[in-house]
């Protein structure tokens, strides 16, 4: 007899936050949150900043008065240390099944097929006591025999603390019981936008989804939700990705410290942000088509004329070399500034990627700097980031005399207690 096919998701509870307080054994049971790049809104939150009403995304001074109100600690992101402590435990989940999907820096996927048969919950119950006791980071295990069940299984588990921290749906009845409470906006896939369509036919909850006929789903419905219908009804539709798929378009963009009013200004910070585009597109080993470029004034300050541009240039050739991009993405940035206003927001789009394995179409009329044989552009590209990912003030392509007005500095960003020496935990001893 075949055993039954079961899917497992593994996800940190709170990731950013749990990271934070991992160092900072005072902050449990506290009210914490993690803010965005520019310290602008609320990314992640502690069960107790959920339990105030704080919705994700929120901006900071909107909320101001809460978090004086109930001494809301709040941390600049620190990915870094993110990224470091996510790679230990992806390394840690990767022990309990042979067959793993990385789905996101907090989350992973395993097949745990013929693994844990006999006792699953039990065997949830250890991933999860083996995590907390190598790494600090609590997680929630959701089983069932699809990976969409296996999400709406991990909701339950975070939810309700009854279940201490693990569900399994195998059985055909208790995910019933499950799907029946579950809203439509929580199942895997179906966003806001898509949940309110669904609502207005009727289906309100996950089993109301379930139980829609098929040929209802493939005429009101994309090809999608008929597969998340399948899955909810415990057929596999979307197969285990053993490597996390290239990301189709890489955005850089940022809002400003301080307005800019200057065309260099602006040229360093879009140089900045190329630069960084160009790394991940290296390191997921893609070239791109078309660059794009868009600088904006501040849309709510009604005392100043509001502007957004934006400019894009298809390439004669797809590129990775952070000097063509950067010298693309200045030229650009020339046809969409206009003196006398004062930017707030600007950024850079990579777009219509391609595998460098794949694609091996080369430009009949090279004009500098693609003019360099493609090796050598490669091997030159190849040690920048290597000295870039050794080193932590990193080599940019650009004018390092200008004030950098445009760099937000964090004001509340933890130590990188895991990766850099000089920031390693210290422990006094009386």
């Amino acid at each position: 007899m075949l055993s039954q096919h079961r899917i497992a998701l593994v996800d940190c509870n709170n990731f950013y936050v749990s990271c934070e307080r991992l160092f900072r054994p005072d902050l449990l049971n506290k009210p914490v949150a993690v803010l965005s790049n520019n310290d602008g809104c609320i990314v992640s939150r502690s069960a107790e900043v959920k339990a105030l009403g704080i919705k994700m995304a929120v901006p900071v001074h909107q909320i101001k008065a809460l978090i004086n109100q109930h001494d809301v600690q709040l941390f600049s992101s620190n990915y870094a240390l993110y990224a470091d402590l996510s790679s230990r435990v992806m390394s840690l989940l990767s022990e309990f099944s042979p067959h793993q999907e990385i789905y996101s820096i907090d989350e992973s996927f395993l097949d745990l097929t013929g693994i844990s048969a006999a006792d699953p919950v039990a065997y949830g119950a250890l991933i999860r006591q083996t995590i907390m006791r190598q790494t600090g980071i609590p997680v929630c295990v959701g089983m069932g025999p699809t990976k969409t069940l296996a999400k709406l299984a991990n909701y339950a588990a975070k939810r309700w603390q009854k279940t201490q921290g693990v569900v399994d749906l195998a059985c055909p009845e208790k995910r019933k019981k499950l799907m029946q409470v579950v809203p439509v906006r929580e199942i895997w896939g179906i966003g806001s936008k898509l949940s309110s369509k669904i609502n207005t036919l009727g289906i309100t909850h996950a089993w109301d989804l379930a139980c829609l006929p098929s040929n209802k789903v493939t005429t009101q419905f994309n090809i999608v939700v008929a597969r998340t219908v399948m899955e909810l009804n415990g057929i596999p539709c979307f197969p285990l990705e053993n490597s996390t798929p290239d990301k189709q378009q890489i955005v850089c963009s940022r809002s400003f410290k301080q307005k800019l009013t200057t065309f260099d200004e602006l040229a360093q910070a879009i140089t900045q942000y190329t630069s960084r585009a160009a790394e991940k597109l290296r390191k997921q080993n893609s070239l791109t088509h078309l660059v794009s470029v868009s600088i904006q004034t501040n849309p709510l300050d009604s005392k100043a004329q509001h502007y957004r541009r934006s400019a894009r240039c298809v390439l004669p050739s797809p590129s990775q070399d952070s000097r063509l991009l950067i010298t693309t993405a200045k030229k650009l940035l020339k046809q969409i500034f206009k003196p006398g206003l004062k930017y707030q927001k600007a950024g850079i789009t990579l777009a219509q990627l391609h595998s460098n394995q794949a694609f091996t179409q080369t430009d009949l009329f090279p004009l500098s700097p693609t003019s360099i044989p493609p090796d050598n552009k490669n091997n030159l590209m190849q040690i920048m980031d290597e000295i870039n990912l050794k080193f932590p003030n990193k080599i940019c392509l650009s004018d390092a005399k200008l004030k950098q007005k445009w760099l937000y500095q964090p004001k509340n960003k933890s130590k990188r207690y895991t990766t850099d020496w000089n920031e390693i935990a210290k422990v006094a001893c009386s």
